[in-house]
């Protein structure tokens, strides 16, 4: 079992946990540091056990609301899929008239006569 050397609030830790487990808990230690280190900022030195109490406390009440807003974001995504699919919107593509394409085919077929002539003619 890794042991892992975290420092949380000036303070080094030793903890042991799972194979594979190091970059979860060395990035928890990090979150859990941040609140002690604001903690510390605020209200200067305080015992080992308050301290981590109070970030612990601050981090659940994060976490708190950030279930808050997960189950919101849930809610309105339930509200959403639960609603009738919205009518297909027909949207008509004009065509080109048959006319139109035998001319322009036509006008293409005498312009390249044309630059073949010009062609033959400089050569």
């Amino acid at each position: 079992m890794p042991q892992v050397e975290v420092n949380v609030g000036g303070r080094v830790f030793e903890v042991a946990c799972q194979d594979g487990e190091e970059p979860f808990l060395i990035a928890a230690a990090k979150m859990l540091d941040t609140e002690a280190s604001s903690l510390s900022s605020q209200i200067g030195r305080v015992p080992e056990s308050r301290m981590l109490l109070m970030a612990g406390l601050m981090l659940a009440d994060k976490t708190a609301a950030l279930e808050d807003k997960v189950r919101e974001a849930e809610a309105k995504l339930a509200h959403q899929q639960s609603q009738p699919a919205p009518e297909p919107e027909r949207i008509e593509v004009p065509t080109v008239p048959r006319e139109v394409i035998e001319t322009l085919a036509e006008m293409t077929a005498q312009a390249e006569a044309l630059a073949q002539d010009l062609d033959s003619r400089r050569g």
